[in-house]
């Protein structure tokens, strides 16, 4: 009989700097998922990857000194990248795609041309409100206090050529998709969406920009790179094949449509809007669920890598271990709503449910085995009366499990295992194996209590597993569980356990913690990397006395104000053959171009100004160069240095079109 198949994915994340606690919240979750419809027999593919195009990026490699490339693989496959956290949070993925891999850029071309062919994709003149940070366009009814309403950071008005997809088009379906299905996950998201982007009118969407390079190549007009979320949506589908011969076509026939996308609460729109509008342009099946989870919060705010409120999930998983970190991350909160992350809680979690609960049941139960039996219980058992109430929670628990992981509802399931194992740790004290075994006459009681317990913990371990499954392998050793016990199957009855199975007490999986202890021990290291990341104060050098002779007449306030001063971005830069000491610069101010001509040829060649932010003087009057043949329309900063001139850049991020004062 052929398995049935599950496709769930991961958003691809944005490799602009080592990710935080929240990616993993994401792909822990996503993990557990695809772990758990494994343990039920599915045929999983599991997708994550890296979103790597983008402005952002190129400034970030400018700002590093390195090209896009090597900034993103640095990020990806680098020491304590992407790939080596989810190594060490032991992520399942089958599939993971990078959005620079040849085969993924080639479809994407192919996807941009065929919706361009039908007419979806025209090419046109955008203006509007642009937040780089975010690498979003907004409308002005969108925005929130005038700035982006994703991440709060300041607009500027942005205009160039660019290819539009018609998203109007597919309004009314997209809307009906969401009002009258189950395909947006919790049902809670979905008037937020018709609320703020159906009903105000869904304008046609930017889907190629020109004003940077890092990005798949239009290849039908070069001046133009296909804009993020063509390049980042279709992934789901280029990852098995679609439009490309890196996978066979029968993954995409098998797997498609993805039964889930598990996507942040800030990217639902993309997923829930754009992505099913151009999966109906291009005529393709629509993902069955997309769920938008919510944030983890620190201090209340959500985590950024952009504002520096991160949480490092390499410290608390090399501290505590994997299996601790991701139990903690799906048991504290609702997967549909944000949480707050704290050490404290992480801390309590490990020590009232790891320790104090399941790690004292299981140390309890086999050193008692050990101890009493030698590890191996004898075929003599003896039923009790404490044991019809303690089975009946016991046996029914796959049932409850099954119930709330088919609602993604993961704190739920881990409840419900976790309230069996408190019973069980009840049920020791019901039973008093202790007292049991001062008599030979009580050792067949004994025998069946202990292996009610080592049962019991067989059954809720199977169900662990998808949440833990280093630690699980381990107390199914402890317990002496064959193969055939540790399957979906042998979770649904009690008894699978053999007889004669032996238990023999290990190590201590997950030791308590001193929290006081250990709360001081992270805070002196968030302060230790703190002031890593702050220089230290140097002594005052010996400042050099400069004798100035070129001083200007003091002027006024009044007259200081006259002259405009902004920060502009310097889209291109040439050489002209006329002369060798001028560069031509185009630079845009957030309106609009300007030419202004610069005398630095000297110091500085075209690449390393092209995508600098500079100040201009902006009302500086035309001035005619050259002959008449050039005319210069401002003016950029720059300071006299020993070797010549030093042009003076901003950090990249720096709003266009700001006032400099």
């Amino acid at each position: 009989m052929e398995k049935k198949t599950f496709y769930i994915t991961t958003p691809i994340y944005y490799p602009s700097d080592k990710l935080h606690i929240g990616h993993s919240y994401c792909t822990v979750a996503t993990d557990a998922m695809a772990r758990y419809k494994r343990l039920k027999g599915y045929d999983v593919m599991f997708l994550t990857g890296t979103d790597e195009h983008g402005q952002k990026i190129e400034n970030k490699a400018a700002e590093a000194g390195v090209t896009p490339q090597q900034f993103v693989d640095n990020i990806v496959e680098g020491e304590k990248g992407v790939k080596d956290l989810w190594k060490l949070m032991n992520i399942s993925y089958d599939r993971f795609i990078r959005t620079t891999d040849d085969y993924h850029v080639a479809a994407i071309q192919r996807i941009f041309k065929k919706m361009y062919e039908k007419g979806d994709i025209y090419k046109t003149t955008y203006k509007g409100k642009y937040c780089t940070p975010c690498e979003s366009f907004w409308t002005e009814s969108q925005l929130k206090d005038g700035c982006c309403p994703d991440c709060g950071r300041p607009v500027v008005e942005a205009e160039e050529e660019a290819y539009k997809f018609r998203l109007s088009k597919y309004a009314d379906r997209v809307r009906d998709l969401l009002e009258n299905t189950d395909f947006l996950l919790p049902r809670s998201r979905v008037n937020e969406m018709i609320h703020n982007f159906i009903e105000p009118g869904l304008e046609d969407l930017c889907v190629s920009r020109t004003s940077f390079k890092w990005g798949v190549p239009v290849d039908f007009d070069d001046k133009h790179v296909v804009y993020v979320w063509i390049d980042a949506l279709f992934n789901y589908t280029t990852a098995l094949g679609f439009m490309n011969d890196k996978y066979p076509e029968s993954d995409y026939n098998k797997f498609w449509p993805a039964d889930v996308h598990f996507v942040g609460k800030e990217i639902v729109r993309f997923h829930s809007i754009i992505w099913p509008a151009m999966l109906m342009s291009m005529e393709m099946p629509l993902p069955k669920h997309v769920y938008g989870h919510g944030w983890l919060l620190l201090d209340g705010g959500k985590m950024s890598k952009s504002k520096g409120n991160v949480v490092d999930p390499y410290l608390l998983a090399e501290r505590y271990s994997a299996d601790a970190l991701r139990y903690f991350l799906l048991r504290d909160f609702p997967f549909g709503s944000d949480g707050n992350f704290s050490n404290e809680l992480l801390i309590n979690r490990i020590n009232t449910d790891l320790a104090n609960d399941i790690g004292n049941l299981l140390s309890r139960s086999t050193a008692m085995a050990d101890k009493y039996f030698g590890g191996k219980l004898p075929a003599e058992q003896a039923e009790g009366a404490e044991d019809a109430d303690f089975l009946a929670l016991v046996s029914g628990l796959r049932a409850r499990y099954e119930e709330q992981m088919e609602k993604y509802a993961f704190q739920s399931a881990l409840a419900e295992v976790f309230a069996v194992i408190a019973r069980a740790n009840k049920y020791i004290d019901e039973t008093a194996p202790w007292v049991l075994a001062k008599n030979e006459e009580t050792k067949p009681r004994l025998a069946r209590v202990l292996y009610n317990l080592a049962e019991t913990l067989r059954l809720c371990t199977v169900l662990l597993t998808p949440f833990m499954p280093t630690a699980c392998e381990k107390i199914f050793e402890q317990l002496g569980v064959a193969e055939n016990g540790r399957t979906w199957e042998s979770a649904e009855t009690f008894g699978v356990l053999s007889q004669d199975a032996e238990l023999h007490k290990g190590e201590n999986l997950f030791p308590r913690i001193d929290a006081a202890k250990e709360l001081a021990e992270l805070d002196a290291i968030q302060e230790a990397k703190k002031a890593a990341a702050t220089p230290a104060e140097e002594a005052k050098p010996e400042l050099p006395k400069v004798e100035i002779t070129d001083r200007e007449p003091e002027i006024t306030f009044d007259d200081f104000c006259k002259v405009e001063l902004r920060v502009c971005k310097i889209i291109a830069c040439e050489n002209i053959k006329e002369s060798k000491k001028l560069l031509k610069l185009t630079v845009y101010d957030g309106e609009k171009e300007r030419t202004i001509m610069s005398g630095i040829a000297k110091w500085y060649k075209p690449e390393d100004l092209t995508g600098k932010n500079v100040g201009v003087v902006m009302n500086l009057a035309p001035r005619a160069m050259m002959g008449g043949k050039y005319t210069s329309e401002g003016m950029i900063f720059a300071a006299d240095t020993e070797d010549g001139a030093a042009a003076i850049a901003f950090y990249p991020d720096s709003a266009l079109g700001k006032r400099i004062h």
